[in-house]
C-alpha cells in the first residue's frame, strides 16, 4: 500500500460556503472525497504532487519531530495537540500531512506507535517497540527523549564515517580518471611523434602504449562487461543471502575497514539494547529490535541465534561467546551488569565506548588514507610521465 500512498493539494468548500484547502498523504483520488465528505467538506479540486519516497524522510526531520513531541509532552499538552502544532509549524508539507493523519488515527483510539506502524518505510521497529513501551508504562515522554537522542548519535555517526571515507574515493576516482585520459588521449599523440623517427621506443613505453591501445579498443565493450557484472553483484546481493553473508564476513577481515565497520554496528546494538532496558522492554525483545534495525544479515543472524541461545537459559554474557562478532570485552562487562543487576548501564557503557571508537577510527581511516591515495596517485602519475618522456632521452643518444 505505500506504494499507492501520494502526497495530494485539495481544495473544497464547507457547509458554510467556505473555501477551504490543505494537503493530505492518501492512496487515491475517491479515497480523498470520501474522507473529506466525513468532515463535511465538498471537493472541488485535488492535485497529485508525488508518491512516497523515502529520502524525503530525512533523519534529521525524524530527529526533531521525536524532540518536539518529547518537549509538548512534558509540558503537559496533550499527544493530539502536539502532533496539531508541529504539523502546523512543519515547513514540509509531507510531513504536514503525515502528522496531520497521525493525529487522525490517535484521535480514534489508535495508539501512537500502532499509527507509526502503519508507515513502516518511514518509522523503524526500533521507533514502534520504544514508544510502545512509553505508552504501556505511561513514561512517553521520556522514551521520546532518549529515542530522539539515540538517533541523532547514531545520525552523526554515520556522517563521520561517510566524511571519513568521502575523500580518500573522491581521490581515486579522480585518479581513475586523470590516468583513462592520459592512457587513451595524450599517449597516443606523443606515439605518433615518436613513431615518425623510427627509432625503438623503451619496454616501459611500448607496454603502456599497448595498454592504451587496448584501453581505446576494449572501452565500449569493456564498459558493457562491467555493467553486466555490477548488475550480476547486485542480483546476488538481494536475492542471494548466502552472497551477502560471506560479502559482510569479507569486510571483517580488511585490515583499515574492519575496526570501523565491526564499532558502528557494536554501537547501534547496545545503543538499541541499553535504551529497551531502560525503557524496561525484555532482553529478547530488545535484540529482536536491535536486530530489526540492522541491514547486515550476518549481523541479524548472529543476534538471531544469541535470541535462541538465551531463550534456552544461556546466560547473555554466555551467548555472546557463541559468535566471533562480539569482543571479549562485551562478554566481560555483560557478565558483569547480569551479575551486579546493572545491565543497562553496562549496555550503555559498551554503546558509548563503541561510539568513542567508531569517532576515532573514523577519524584515523582519512589520517591513513590521505597519504596512501596521495602515494597511488604520485606512482601511477609519475611512471606514465617517465613513459612518454624516456623516449625523448633515448631519441638522444641515437642521435649522438
Amino acid at each position: 500500500m505505500m506504494a499507492d500512498i501520494h502526497l495530494w493539494s485539495w481544495k473544497a468548500i464547507d457547509n458554510q460556503g467556505a473555501l477551504k484547502q490543505g494537503v493530505i498523504l492518501i492512496n487515491g483520488q475517491s479515497t480523498l472525497a470520501t474522507q473529506l465528505a466525513e468532515h463535511q467538506l465538498l471537493l472541488v479540486s485535488a492535485q497529485r504532487r508525488w508518491g512516497i519516497s523515502l529520502f524525503r524522510w530525512s533523519m534529521p526531520h525524524k530527529i526533531e519531530f521525536i524532540k518536539q513531541v518529547a518537549v509538548l509532552l512534558k509540558a503537559g499538552i496533550t499527544l493530539t495537540d502536539a502532533l496539531t502544532l508541529i504539523a502546523e509549524q512543519h515547513p514540509k508539507p509531507e510531513w504536514s500531512a503525515l502528522l496531520q493523519n497521525l493525529k487522525a488515527q490517535i484521535a480514534k483510539g489508535v495508539p501512537f506507535a500502532e499509527a507509526l506502524q502503519t508507515w513502516p518505510r518511514i518509522f523503524s521497529p526500533l521507533f514502534i517497540a520504544l514508544l510502545h513501551t512509553g505508552e504501556l508504562t505511561g513514561k512517553l515522554a521520556e522514551c521520546c527523549q532518549h529515542l530522539a537522542a539515540q538517533q541523532e548519535q547514531r545520525y552523526q555517526l554515520q556522517k563521520k564515517v561517510h566524511k571519513a571515507l568521502r575523500y580518500p574515493t573522491f581521490i581515486l576516482l579522480i585518479a581513475s580518471l586523470v590516468t583513462i585520459g592520459m592512457l587513451g588521449l595524450v599517449l597516443p599523440e606523443f606515439a605518433q611523434i615518436y613513431q615518425s623517427f623510427n627509432t625503438p621506443l623503451p619496454p616501459l613505453t611500448q607496454a603502456i602504449i599497448m595498454g592504451a591501445e587496448w584501453l581505446t579498443e576494449h572501452a565500449l565493450s569493456g564498459g558493457i562487461e562491467v555493467t553486466l557484472l555490477a548488475m550480476v553483484v547486485i542480483f546476488f546481493r538481494r536475492h542471494r543471502p548466502g552472497w551477502q553473508e560471506r560479502e559482510q564476513r569479507l569486510l571483517l577481515t580488511l585490515p583499515l575497514i574492519a575496526p570501523l565497520w565491526r564499532s558502528q554496528i557494536l554501537s547501534q546494538i547496545f545503543t538499541v539494547l541499553a535504551l529497551t532496558q531502560q525503557a524496561g522492554i525484555p532482553l529478547l525483545q530488545g535484540l529482536s529490535a536491535a536486530g530489526n534495525t540492522l541491514s547486515q544479515r550476518l549481523w541479524c543472524q548472529q543476534l538471531d541465534n544469541i535470541r535462541h541461545e538465551i531463550a534456552e537459559g544461556t546466560p547473555f554474557w554466555k551467548a555472546l561467546g557463541t559468535t566471533a562478532c562480539f569482543t571479549p570485552l562485551c562478554r566481560q562487562l555483560i557478565r558483569v551488569g547480569e551479575e551486579s543487576g546493572t545491565l543497562d548501564l553496562m549496555l550503555e557503557r559498551l554503546a558509548n565506548w563503541h561510539t568513542q571508537q567508531a569517532e576515532e577510527q573514523a577519524e584515523n581511516l582519512t589520517a591513513q588514507l590521505e597519504p596512501l591515495m596521495i602515494v597511488i596517485i604520485g606512482v601511477i602519475i609519475g611512471v606514465l610521465v617517465i613513459a612518454m618522456y624516456l623516449p625523448i632521452f633515448h631519441m638522444g643518444e641515437v642521435m649522438a
